[in-house]
This record gives structure tokens, sequence and C-alpha cells, in this order.
């Protein structure tokens, strides 16, 4: 532990933003995991229309707090609305 008082205050502000980052992360994949299922398991559209504005919404929140890189947002969601775009034509 170090000596110094902001140094000290540091470390403490590093630790909770380090768990905000971890929960946040976390959350993004979860939504994103229940879009990927609700589009796999050919789930109703409005299901999957529904999860994937969740998805993107959480990624869209974690890019904007600086948790992701926006690049990272947009190329997650690229891969999503992909994902289902296939799915969708792919049935008839």
């Amino acid at each position: 532990m170090p000596n110094i008082k902001s140094v000290k205050k540091d470390v403490i502000k590093s630790r909770k933003n380090h768990v905000r980052n971890i929960t946040a992360k976390s959350a993004c994949k979860t939504f994103i995991k229940k879009a990927r299922v609700a589009i796999e398991h050919h789930a109703p559209v409005a299901d999957v229309t529904e999860s994937i504005r969740l998805a993107c919404k959480a990624l869209d929140k974690t890019a904007e707090r600086g948790i992701i890189h926006k690049n990272q947002a947009a190329r997650r969601k690229s891969r999503l609305m992909k994902r289902a775009n296939a799915v969708a034509q792919a049935t008839p």
C-alpha cells in the first residue's frame, strides 16, 4: 500500500472503477448472449428485435462511459445485426 495520501485515494478509486467496468462489461456480454440465443433459436421477430435493441443500448452505454472503445461497440453491434439479418433471410 502506498504511503502518500493522494496515491492511496487513487488506488481506492481505481479499484472502484475496475469493479464498475467489470460489471458493465459482464452486463454487455449477457445482453449480447441473450440476443444471439434469440436469433439462433428462431424466436419470434418481436423478441429478437427487442433483445437486439437492449444489447445495442448496453453497448452504447458502455462505449459512452469509456469502458469499451466506440469502434468495439460498433463492431459488436454490426456483427449482431449481420447475424440477425442472415437468419431472417434464410427463413422464408
